[in-house]
């Protein structure tokens, strides 16, 4: 039997249909398993945001990193372990320099402040080195691709 090509055309059409269907019957991933499910504006703002966007957590709670409301947190280790040190916005001076102690180096941060932070992998704020800038509603960061020794807090 020969085939006719709209024929053809037809069942390539109604198989890629069905499959779509498929696809969307299927059960959405827990919002454990996908952070954007649980906040999907928050992928949203993530995507759009041109600033550190490929380093960028959109998600929140313990499981990121415990900090509060008005806070930068920084801990010592990748993945929110280790000491965290917490920076309330109301007791740091906006757009200066504020190196971490001596010695010390953060690996992962949050930044809730709801202002732009910028961390520095120079304890000066110098930009010779590698820093970044990270927008401030509710910003996870893991994994920081350089050991930050000091940050700032911008007015916006």
């Amino acid at each position: 039997m020969r085939t006719l090509p709209a024929t053809a055309a037809l069942t390539a059409a109604l198989t890629a249909a069905a499959a779509l269907t498929a696809v969307a019957l299927l059960p959405a991933a827990p919002a454990a398993a996908n952070p954007a499910a649980a906040d999907p504006t928050a992928a949203n703002r993530a995507a759009a945001s041109p600033v550190a966007a490929s380093r960028v957590v959109p998600t929140a709670g313990p499981a990121a990193g415990a900090c509060p409301v008005g806070a930068l947190c920084l801990w010592d280790r990748a993945g929110f372990t280790g000491e965290r040190r917490t920076h309330e916005l109301s007791a740091t001076d906006i757009e200066s320099c504020v190196p971490l102690p001596a010695g010390t180096t953060a690996e992962s941060f949050a930044n809730r402040t709801g202002r732009p932070v910028t961390t520095y992998q120079s304890a000066v704020c110098g930009e010779t080195g590698e820093f970044d800038t990270y927008p401030g509603d509710g910003t996870w960061v893991p994994a920081s691709p350089y050991q930050v020794r000091a940050f700032k807090i911008w007015e916006n």
